[in-house]
């Protein structure tokens, strides 16, 4: 979604080198009243308009096609937001005020047992699928559900990660895929030479490993099974690649962290969960995931 851009009315064409305050020009001392209008469009990347005229008030005036088309737009707007406002009020009526408690012990500090690493596909929420309550997860959300290697550098989802493992001292790292991956039909779809500025292309690089064991694999499959694939093998990728950070692999040595997979399949609405079996992917060099306590909830 664009970004909406600031209106500044001092840059205003009516202002002309004089301040404008609340839609009235000031010259010489006199106030020309001037209307505003918001125009709000969902449809298009103009984000909001100010638009300005000189007309008037009017008790009574016909709307023209494009004022109606905008107060249309703006009521659709407030309608989206209403559903939020009655959303919020039924939560904070029927959760936060029922469990007041335990709310306020929240505000005063968290200590979740699990670091949620998941998609930001709009269709897989953890903690409706899983029953997260606030307070029992910490949570961070990237396209294709990805964690980079140690040696990548920066990056919101390590950032996250650092501060879950050593900060909250968290059990469990549990990495969600799901089925019908944008993220992951893209990295399936690149052509390994191709240049592109794209941030996402930039991005599910993160995954190439799983791409080319999911090529090796499954070659003889069609492309769509492919992917199916690959959104399993890249949750796998990942978990190896958790064992690139010293602090992350310290702690999984010890037996401090757990580290899990899990794949949600929201066309069939199942769930799929599996643990790293730490002992056996160093077995392995650390370059394929042996896993262990693998579910199927179905």
């Amino acid at each position: 979604m664009a970004a909406l851009q600031p209106t500044s009315l001092s840059k205003h064409p009516l202002s002309s080198g004089t301040p404008t305050i609340f839609g009235s020009k000031v010259q010489s001392g006199d106030f020309l009243p001037t209307q505003f209008r918001f125009w709000t469009s969902f449809r298009s990347n103009t984000g909001v308009k100010l638009k300005a005229s000189a007309e008037p008030p009017a008790l009574t005036r016909e709307l023209k096609g494009d004022e109606q088309n905008g107060i249309m737009e703006m009521e659709s707007g407030c309608d989206l937001f209403g559903k939020l406002k009655n959303g919020f009020l039924s939560f904070k009526s029927h959760k936060y005020m029922e469990n007041l408690e335990r709310y306020q012990a929240l505000a005063k500090g968290q200590a979740p047992k699990f670091m949620v690493i998941a998609c930001a596909d709009s269709r897989v929420c953890p903690s409706t699928i899983l029953g997260f309550e606030p307070g029992e997860a910490f949570m961070v959300r990237n396209v294709a559900n990805m964690v980079p290697t140690y040696e990548s550098g920066p990056s919101e989802t390590n950032a996250a990660l650092e501060f879950a493992v050593n900060s909250l001292e968290v059990e469990n790292v549990f990495i969600i895929g799901h089925s019908c991956c944008g993220g992951i039909r893209a990295l399936m779809s690149m052509q390994d030479k191709a240049e592109s500025s794209s941030f996402i292309r930039s991005w599910v690089t993160v995954g190439k490993n799983a791409k080319l064991s999911t090529k090796a694999a499954a070659s003889n499959l069609s492309f769509d099974q492919q992917c199916t694939h690959c959104e399993k093998e890249s949750i796998n990728n990942s978990l190896l690649n958790l064992l690139t950070y010293p602090w992350i692999e310290e702690k999984v040595k010890k037996g401090m962290l757990s580290l899990h997979g899990g794949y949600y399949d929201f066309v069939n609405c199942t769930f799929e969960k599996w643990t790293l079996d730490y002992k056996g992917s160093i077995m392995n060099g650390k370059t394929r995931v042996v896993v262990k306590d693998r579910l199927f909830w179905c």
